[in-house]
């Protein structure tokens, strides 16, 4: 039973980063970032960092995956 805790906690961890990342990056590059008079090249440094977000929400899937094979077997 505490596996299967353990899965569904980190399965919400995930579902957190991501939608976080996705609302942060949207946030800054559409409305805070020209808000406030940002330069455009400042849309590749948020764009880098929801990209480094969005892999590790993809390298903790991996994780989840392997958690769930691994207690299903």
């Amino acid at each position: 039973m505490d596996k299967e805790q353990a899965i569904a906690r980190k399965g919400r961890h995930i579902g957190i980063v991501i939608a976080v990342t996705m609302v942060a990056w949207l946030a800054l590059t559409l409305f805070i970032g020209p808000a406030i008079g940002l330069p455009g090249r400042y849309a590749l440094l948020f764009d880098l960092a929801a990209l480094a977000g969005f892999v590790y929400a993809g390298v903790n899937i991996l994780q989840l995956w392997r958690m769930r094979r691994d207690s299903q077997g």
